[in-house]
């Protein structure tokens, strides 16, 4: 079965309100068997647009990366991350 994957850019713009959503959001990627591959570092843009932050979180299936997304858990950790940030997020099958 392919993984899933959540991906994530991410233009912060409040550093502290992120900060608490990032201390949500993270025991219930763990709680949904996420596991993050990545979350900041360097970015260099190769083509396109692109947002200062990036997060790609590994499920073992899509539909654990929807259902991880769409918990009432990590909805929680969503409404905390208003006005701290623009972002687009997206769902996708491993090859």
């Amino acid at each position: 079965m392919p993984k899933g994957y959540i991906i994530a850019r991410v233009d912060v713009t409040d550093e502290d309100a992120y900060a608490r959503y990032a201390r949500m959001a993270t025991p219930v990627i763990q709680q949904y068997g996420g596991r993050v591959l990545v979350r900041g570092g360097t970015c260099r843009v190769l083509e396109g647009e692109a947002r200062a932050r990036n997060v790609v979180i590994e499920f073992d299936s899509l539909e654990l990366a929807e259902r991880y997304y769409h918990s009432p858990e990590y909805a929680a950790a969503r409404a905390a991350r208003n006005g701290a940030a623009v972002a687009d997020f997206i769902a996708a099958e491993g090859a």
